[in-house]
């Protein structure tokens, strides 16, 4: 659907939208080109990076990452203290007006934190960080959370506080998609147009509470097609597009107009292995192989895989192999790397012995079958539909697991049902998965508790792995309450190594953070964290906060910031697509399901 109305734009036969808004002499505007379509703009609902980035834009935290140490900082909260036990704390909620003029109060902060806790689907972006919490209470500007136990991520909960005023309203908020514009928030841009799936336009807030941004307005562009972003790119129908696969960012060299932005990372990509998933009541959902429960067929599975080759063949090398941790290298201080014996390394003839032990012997054919001769080892590999490396990774691991008796077979989806199999029904046995994690990175690790799971009438949840473990849970709740740094690190390295050795999920390698921007429309932009940080993607709203334009309304020439001009841009890259055929198709490196 989203291909056709493209099309049709780009013939003349789609009606545009907001095209009464003329260029204004000196205005300033910069576009950034996305590759993933929000899944929601209802904050207790979105879980995709697209979504993370633009709820920072948008709406106030509690706390936000400063740019150069990444630690917490004041944002909504001003000021903040806590009871010598570590049970209570009182947040000084500053002075500040939502975007329709309101003031904005602690009430807020407490209604957003108790709808978290007393409403299922209010949880499925990010309940974990509410699980603590026994009570939230507002009285003029101050909040106090009473907590079940000491908490040591209190100054970095990853939770957009939203207009009670508004919000309280919403009758269901599973179903409430919050795609009325212009949206009511707290952070340096508003949005005052939204287009699903094809665009948001958002205009700097007059008054925000730290100054308006230095441009007039922010647009978000969405390119089915990644290779078209490229092109869009080059034309000057974009000024930046981040998160790119190697290949796209390797064709950006030559070009003078064009900086390449290659930093480190804050992913880590993963393969994610049904391993019985159950709902968070218990109860057996999905139809994931029964092979997968067994954790020496994971093991197995660890050690037929190359991870060298995998980073040199579908990331050109701009990649780091990942030997452990779902924390990205990025974290110093939580990422952890097994060593010695522990440490799992390509070794096709291992993986045959622990199968061979285990009882699943070959049939003529050649492939595995379960101990009791029931079921062939026969496994799909769910990836998506528009992503040219993952149809390489699923070609090697298939050549690999094809050395062990097992039978790989890819399976594609597009990005909504690809998330709905991995997340709620479980209907799926290997899929490919990842995640950007934040400086205090318990929201991650918060992914794989027993509590994500979805309910068994598929509420709630956030789950990235259906795991639900004692051993894990026990250490979460140890590092949660640990206010000590070293010693919580310490910690959340034995979940990070309680993760790696039942390998519900099994690290591949960190991506580098490849991104491109036109030094010709942007004079500059300030990554995070400062020394050599990210753009696109980062874990603050520092980068858009701080862009400065090089002139004028960069889109000046398809008529001045527009709604035409930004759908031009879309129709001109679907042209591009149609003229460049199987060449441009080929190319194509989706990011469709990359979650925050």
């Amino acid at each position: 659907m989203r291909k056709c109305l493209a099309v049709l734009a780009a013939i003349g036969l789609l009606s545009l939208p907001g095209t009464a808004n003329a260029a204004e002499p000196g205005r300033k505007v910069v576009k950034v080109g996305v590759t993933q379509a929000v899944d929601s703009m209802n904050p207790f609902l979105a879980v995709r990076l697209v979504s993370g980035q633009l709820q920072r834009w948008t709406y106030a935290f509690l706390t936000v990452p400063d740019a150069k140490t990444l630690q917490p900082s004041p944002d909504l909260a001003e000021s903040w203290t806590t009871s010598p036990d570590g049970l209570t704390w009182t947040f000084k909620i500053r002075t500040a007006k939502w975007s329709d003029g309101q003031p904005i109060t602690a009430d807020d902060a407490a209604w957003t934190f108790t709808k978290m806790m007393t409403d299922d689907a209010a949880k499925a972006g990010n309940g974990p960080a509410v699980e603590n919490f026994a009570s939230v209470t507002a009285s003029g500007q101050d909040l106090t959370i009473k907590l079940k136990a000491p908490q040591a991520s209190m100054l970095d909960i990853p939770v957009a506080i939203v207009p009670k005023h508004v919000w309280e309203k919403v009758p269901d908020i599973g179903k409430f998609e919050a795609d009325q514009v212009p949206a009511v928030g707290s952070g340096p841009y508003v949005v005052t147009e939204y287009k699903k799936d094809q665009f948001v336009r958002l205009a700097a807030n007059k008054d925000y509470w730290r100054g308006a941004p230095k441009i007039d307005e922010l647009q978000m562009i969405f390119y089915d097609n990644p290779a078209a972003s490229i092109v869009g790119l080059k034309k000057g129908d974009i000024d930046l597009i981040g998160r790119l696969a190697p290949p796209d960012f390797e064709s950006l060299k030559g070009d003078d107009n064009l900086v390449q932005w290659n930093a480190e990372g804050r992913r880590a990509t993963y393969l994610q292995v049904n391993h019985g998933a159950t709902t968070s009541d218990n109860k057996p959902i999905g139809d994931g192989h029964p092979a997968l429960k067994d954790p020496r067929v994971r093991q197995a599975l660890h050690y037929a895989i190359d991870k060298q080759k995998l980073v040199d063949e579908t990331q050109n090398g701009l990649a780091r192999p990942a030997d452990g941790s779902i924390i990205p290298p990025l974290y110093k201080s939580f990422f952890w790397e097994a060593s010695g014996a522990e440490k799992i390394t390509y070794n096709v003839a291992k993986a045959n012995e622990i199968l061979d032990a285990a009882g699943y012997k070959k049939g003529a054919d050649g492939i595995r079958t379960m101990p009791d001769g029931s079921k062939k080892l026969q496994f799909r590999f769910s990836i998506h539909t528009d992503a040219p490396s993952e149809e390489k990774l699923a070609e090697y691991l298939t050549g690999w697991f094809k050395e062990l008796g097992i039978q790989l077979t890819a399976r594609r989806l597009d990005s909504s049902k690809f998330t709905e199999e991995t997340g709620t029904t479980a209907l799926f046995d290997i899929a490919i998965s990842g995640w950007s994690v934040n400086p205090d990175p318990e929201e991650v690790l918060g992914t794989h508790l027993c509590s994500r799971r979805p309910t068994a009438s598929g509420e709630g949840g956030g789950t990235e792995s259906f795991y639900c473990d004692p051993q894990y849970e026990t250490l979460y709740k140890q590092q949660q309450k640990e206010l000590d740094r070293t010693k919580r690190a310490d910690i959340i390295k034995k979940m990070e190594q309680r993760l790696y050795v039942d390998a519900p999920v099994i690290a591949l390698y960190y991506p580098n953070d490849l991104e491109g921007y036109r030094k010709d429309r942007i004079a500059s932009i300030t990554p995070i964290p400062e020394d050599k940080g990210i753009l696109y993607g980062g874990s603050g709203y520092w980068p858009f906060y701080t862009v400065e334009a090089v002139s004028q309304d960069a889109a000046a020439e398809d008529g001045g910031g527009s709604s035409t001009g930004l759908i031009a841009g879309i129709a001109g890259a679907v042209v591009v697509l149609a003229l460049g055929g199987f060449v441009l198709a080929r190319r194509r490196q989706g990011a469709a399901d990359e979650r925050e």
